[in-house]
C-alpha cells in the first residue's frame, strides 16, 4: 500500500490553479475566449528542455497563444527519420511548420542540464533496462566524447560547451526535415538558438552566422 494520500491532484497544483483562476485567467479571460473560438496562431515554436527550472513561457514572459512549445530531455531535435516509428518531437515540429505555419523556431538550451550531464558521464549505468535517456542522448554522443577528452577544460566548462554544441546540433538536424529546409531557403522560416543561465537569468543568443553565443545588449 502506498503511504501517499489518495488525492486526485497534489494540493500545490490545486492551490496554483485557484490562483490562476483568480489572477491570470481573470485578467486574460477575453484572450482565452478568443483563442478558444479562433484557435492558436503562434508565430514562434520553442524546442526546450523538460527541466522544471527552464520553462520558456516564463523565460520569455509570453501570453497564452504566443508560442508553441515542445519539451524533451536536453531540448534535442532528432534527424529526419520517416521510419514508421513513434517520434514525438518530429510530430510536434511537423504540426508547427505545416499546420500552424510558424515563422520562427527557437532551440532553447540551459545551464546545468541533467541530460547533458548524463551524456558527459560516459561510464554511467542505465537508469532502466530500456535506457531511454541513454539512447536519446546518443544524439550528441560524438560531441560528448570530444568534449570529455579535452583535459584543458573544467567539468563546468565541458558542461556549458556541450549544452551549446547540442543546440547547434539540433539546428542542423532541423534542416534535415524537408519542410524546414525548403521554407528556410525561401525566407519564410528562420531558425534560432539560445542558452539560458538558470543561476543568473542571463540569456545568450546564438549568432546565426558564426554559431557563437552572445549576450544581447541590455536596454
Amino acid at each position: 500500500m502506498s503511504d501517499l494520500p489518495d488525492k486526485n491532484l497534489p494540493d500545490a497544483l490545486l492551490a496554483g490553479y485557484r490562483n490562476f483562476m483568480s489572477g491570470r485567467f481573470t485578467n486574460e479571460s477575453l484572450r482565452y475566449r478568443e483563442l478558444a473560438e479562433r484557435g492558436q496562431t503562434p508565430e514562434t515554436m520553442v524546442i526546450a528542455c523538460c527541466d522544471s527550472r527552464a520553462a520558456p513561457e516564463i523565460i520569455f514572459d509570453t501570453h497564452p497563444g504566443e508560442i508553441f512549445v515542445v519539451r524533451n530531455v536536453a531540448n534535442l531535435v532528432p534527424p529526419y527519420e520517416p521510419d514508421g516509428e513513434y517520434h514525438s518531437t518530429s510530430a510536434a515540429l511537423e504540426f508547427a511548420v505545416q499546420s500552424l505555419k510558424v515563422k520562427h523556431i527557437v532551440v532553447l538550451g540551459h545551464g546545468r542540464c541533467g541530460g547533458i550531464k548524463a551524456a558527459l558521464d560516459l561510464e554511467s549505468a542505465p537508469l532502466s533496462p530500456g535506457d531511454f535517456i541513454g539512447k536519446w542522448m546518443s544524439l550528441v554522443a560524438p560531441a560528448a566524447e570530444t568534449v570529455v577528452t579535452n583535459s584543458l577544460m573544467t567539468s563546468g566548462e565541458r558542461q556549458t560547451a556541450l549544452e551549446r554544441i547540442s543546440i547547434r546540433y539540433s539546428i542542423a538536424n532541423l534542416r534535415s526535415f524537408p519542410c524546414v529546409d525548403i521554407l528556410e531557403k525561401k525566407g519564410r522560416l528562420s531558425l534560432h538558438g539560445a542558452w539560458f543561465d538558470i543561476s543568473t537569468g542571463e540569456l545568450w543568443v546564438m549568432d546565426r552566422k558564426t554559431g557563437d553565443f552572445i549576450r544581447p545588449p541590455a536596454e
